[in-house]
């Protein structure tokens, strides 16, 4: 009896061990009080990117012209989990991956797509390319798309959603409100990650990353 309870203690130990290194396995992008993690490019620099990315009450707040906001560091092989809504209408933004360049106003990288009716969609910024994407007879358009797999599994506006993106050796698998929605494979493992300002509102909370 001695023997099960001691063994008992130690499964229960363990667990709590192996929950606390996987809490401190997890990085906030977004500390909840500013944006001094971030960098900033707004499109031909034509306003401040404090009247674009501003945050109140521990929210990120997107409103204006065209944009991005992105990590100063670069990451590899981690789950990324976002939280964004639309305040008031339906508009546009979207998630950057495995960003390569900065360049202004669109990087080279990948879009995990937030605009209202096709969140999901992964979108092939600035020349970067995807193993699933095919190119048309016509030619390579400027915004090359990689559709996503199942209906559209956003929320009403005003409501949050979650985004679960996973990269692993390149590899994009994006879980929109916990339904898979699109994969990606990129020769790219590893780059900034952006939040997109497309000019009409949009809110982020709790940008959080845990390695895989």
């Amino acid at each position: 009896m001695r023997k099960i309870t001691f063994f008992i203690t130690f499964v229960v130990i363990l667990f709590c061990f192996v929950d606390e290194a996987k809490a401190q396995q997890v990085e906030h992008l977004f500390n909840g009080k500013d944006l001094s993690n971030w960098n900033f490019v707004v499109d031909k620099n034509s306003v401040p990117a404090n009247e674009v990315f501003s945050v109140k009450d521990s929210v990120i707040h997107i409103k204006g012209t065209l944009g991005y906001m992105y990590t100063k560091k670069k990451y590899d092989n981690y789950v990324l989990h976002v939280e964004w809504r639309w305040p008031k209408e339906a508009t546009n933004s979207g998630i950057f991956l495995l960003i390569e360049d900065p360049k202004n106003p669109f990087p080279n990288g990948i879009e995990c797509q937030l605009g209202a009716g096709n969140v999901g969609d992964l979108v092939l910024l600035g020349g970067s390319n995807l193993d699933e994407y095919k190119t048309p007879p016509e030619g390579r358009p400027a915004f090359p798309v990689v559709k996503k797999a199942s209906a559209s599994s956003e929320k009403p506006t005003g409501e949050w959603n979650h985004a679960n993106i996973f990269v692993q050796d390149g590899v994009i698998t994006v879980v929109i409100n916990g339904i898979h929605q699109n994969k990606g494979t990129n020769k790219i493992k590893t780059g900034h990650i952006g939040l997109q300002s497309e000019g009409k509102d949009i809110q982020f909370k709790n940008v959080t990353i845990s390695k895989l």
